[in-house]
Order: C-alpha cells, then structure tokens, then sequence
C-alpha cells in the first residue's frame, strides 16, 4: 500500500466511524496527515488513485458521489437525512441567537460537532464555542448561561434535544483551543460562526493552525457566512449596557471562587478521561469527551488494513 492509497484508507475509516460517507472533494479535503509522508496531495492524484488502485477498489466503494467502505452504504441514507435534520436545527439555532447576541461579554459564537458536519440526530443538542472578552470570562459565562436557562433552551440533566451545549469557553485574547489531536482536528475544521462581533473567527483559524498537523489540506476559509446572525445598532447598544452593569472586577473574582468550588465538588471532575479545565482563559466541560472512543474505533479499522 502507497503513502496516498493509506492516507485515503485512514480518511474513509476515520469517518467512516462518524457514519459520515465523503465526496470525493471531502476526502481530499478532510485528508488525514500521514506521518511516513510528507507530499500532501491534489484533488487529482486522489481522482487519478481512486481510478487506478486495485487496493481503493477492493476496500471502497463509490455510490451517488459518496466513498464508504464496501457493504457500508446505509451510510448514505443517513447522512442525507442527518443533514436535513441539521438544516432544521440551524435554523431554529439562529432564532435562539437572536437573543443570545445581547449577552454581556460575547465576541463570537462557533457551531461544532456534529451540528457543524450536519451529522446531527434527531435528539441531538447544539454543541457550540463561546469566545468571551478576555477578562470578563467568569462574568460572561454567567450571563450567556443564565439568558439561555430563562430562554428554556440550556442543555442540563436530561434536557438535551434542541438546546444549547455549553461546554467550551475561550477568551478573545486566547482563541486557543487546549485538547490538540485528532478528534478535536476534525471538531474545528468543520466548526462555523453563528455569530462573530468583531472578525474573530479569522483570528481563531490562525491561533489554530496546529489542526494541519492532523489535517494536511487544512486552509483557512474565507468569505461570509450565510448562517451568521448579524449584530446591529440596537442589539450592540443593549449588550453593551449590559456589560457596563455587570462590569465589576469583584464580581468576576467572585464568580470565579464560586464557579471553581463548584467545579473541585463535581464528582464528573473526577472521572476517568473526563476532559475538565478552568481558569481565566478558558473553561472546557468535557465530562464524557468523545474522542477516545472515536480514536479507538478509528485505530481499530486501520489496523486491519495494516496488516
């Protein structure tokens, strides 16, 4: 097996455990870096490889402009109507983020996970990524949850099917994200901005140029996105109102004290790979991350076309 012909196997067992078929562009896109190769590929030579291997042909299979793994072609089905759930689930995101952009100390918010792929299920929540004012992290984590709850659209206990999952926060000085491997590769390639007051999400893609080390054809994107919600005169006037009534540094320290007690309490801060952290420049819940049992079934599959 050739260096390309094992980073293709990779790319379609990798998402493949997603139960996520790629076009032929996405498997070029969303390429995995292979560490005995440093060439990356075109578009063609994966064209050209899928044509002309006799290994691609025995282990992959191309239905509808989809590449899955032979005798995996349900896969289709499900992500064609995953991304029509996706769809629907953006769309009453937005009007959730119409409110939600008034919050006190917001500079942006990324749609990630499954949302962000459009892989999402029926009972899915919205995974998003809050980047707060460097200083006011305590503050403005506070605000955005506490609007959420009185919306009735917080994720907590058992309430998970259209609301919002709260589980990573970075300040605006940062944008920096702390777990660097190859779950959270593919979680901030495909992440997008819901909302974004100041440029930030061009900054973030650069504080996070790390991802081509798991990604080789990682590139920064550009353009507008359709799904933004836009700020306005209003709702940046009342946002910040409501950061000059909550501005104090005595109420940051204090929401700090408290949120980290809480924290040290929660027995999910003790759990085995539960991925935790707190402090001034982000806050990362993360009690059940998915990513090694992604890992592992990943590793599972390309072991045996290893051997």
């Amino acid at each position: 097996m050739n260096s390309l012909e094992r980073k293709i196997i990779k790319t379609i067992c990798y998402y493949d455990v997603l139960e996520y078929p790629l076009t032929l562009f996405e498997v070029w896109k969303y390429m995995n870096s292979d560490e005995g190769s440093e060439k990356k590929c075109s578009l063609g030579d994966v064209f050209f490889e899928f044509k002309n291997s006799n290994i691609l042909r025995t282990f992959v299979n191309n239905k509808r402009g989809f590449y899955f793994l032979k005798g995996r072609d349900f896969l289709i089905k499900k992500r064609v109507w995953r991304d029509k759930i996706s769809v629907s689930k953006i769309k009453r995101l937005r009007k959730v983020m119409l409110l939600l952009r008034i919050s006190p100390f917001v500079r942006m918010i990324l749609i990630t996970g499954r949302l962000a792929m459009k892989n999402a299920k029926i009972k899915s929540d919205w995974d998003v990524l809050v980047v707060l004012k460097s200083g006011k992290i305590w503050s403005g984590r506070t605000a955005i949850t506490i609007i959420t709850h009185l919306m009735k659209k917080r994720r907590h206990k058992k309430k998970t099917k259209d609301r919002v999952c709260f589980n990573y926060f970075i300040t605006s000085k940062s944008l920096k994200i702390r777990n660097k491997d190859l779950f959270s590769s593919n979680e901030y390639f495909f992440t997008v901005p819901i909302f974004d007051v100041g440029g930030y999400f061009k900054r973030f893609q650069l504080r996070n140029r790390w991802i081509v080390d798991y990604k080789e054809n990682y590139y920064l994107s550009g353009g507008e996105y359709l799904k933004m919600v836009e700020d306005n005169f209003f709702t940046k006037k009342i946002r910040l109102l409501l950061e000059k009534l909550i501005d104090f540094s005595w109420l940051e320290k204090c929401l700090k004290e408290i949120e980290l007690k809480k924290i040290k309490k929660n027995p999910k801060t003790k759990r085995k790979n539960s991925l935790i952290g707190a402090d001034d420049d982000a806050l990362i819940f993360l009690p059940k991350p998915q990513g090694p049992k992604i890992f592992e079934e990943f590793k599972n599959k390309t072991d045996f076309f290893s051997k």
